[in-house]
């Protein structure tokens, strides 16, 4: 059998760790199950990763890079609010909330890294990067139009990442056929209501 680089052998670890732990639960990642999953010998995920919460910490962060990538791409080149915030909603919701399995998954690497110190800072990144991509697409593209905000640019990112967040926890409840009607109707709320802050609406009871 060729030999395998630990280069090349770390991302099929990563892949197959995140098929498995989607499909059976963070709980079923051991690395024995992980080393099955791909056909290699448990001794070769220790040798890849070290320990077990290399490894996790090594998926949350191939979850979070992706998202984040999608995120960047998609509202590099919006042109008006309107459509930044959409790109933003579309591309979180294209990489959880259309994968119900992901979804879940995601929510508890999430709930597992608030007791897991080495990966809680994962997680800390990951909504600071997307906070910083969106709060960095709003203020260029005030800058391109010549607009202005009724709240600072970081407020909205929060409001809008904080109710896709909400989205995502209501795509998981409503498990294999959830009202997608409903879902998509959400989303467009949100997008209007983010707008809307930016337009100034609901300062004055915030005073």
């Amino acid at each position: 059998m060729a030999h395998v680089s630990a280069a090349e052998r770390r991302p099929q670890l990563i892949a197959a760790a995140i098929e498995l732990m989607a499909r059976e639960g963070v709980a079923a990642g051991s690395t024995r199950a992980i080393a099955a999953e791909l056909g290699v010998a448990q001794a070769t995920v220790h040798y890849t990763f070290g320990t077990k919460a290399d490894l996790y910490r090594a998926v949350l962060e191939t979850l979070t890079a992706d998202l984040v990538a999608h995120v960047r791409r998609a509202v590099a080149n919006a042109p008006d609010l309107e459509s930044a915030l959409r790109s933003c909603v579309d591309a979180v919701w294209a990489d959880l909330g259309d994968s119900l399995e992901l979804n879940i998954l995601w929510l508890e690497l999430v709930a597992f890294s608030l007791r897991t110190p080495e990966l809680r800072e994962v997680v800390d990144r990951y909504h600071r990067d997307t906070a910083d991509i969106a709060t960095a697409a709003l203020v260029e593209i005030a800058e391109r139009t010549g607009r202005s905000y009724a709240c600072p640019p970081r407020e909205l990112s929060r409001f809008l990442l904080a109710g896709i967040d909400g989205v995502c926890v209501q795509r998981v409840i409503g498990g294999e056929d959830p009202p997608w009607e409903d879902i998509r109707r959400a989303l467009d709320q949100l997008i209007v209501a983010t707008c809307a802050l930016a337009e100034g609406a609901g300062t004055a009871a915030r005073a």
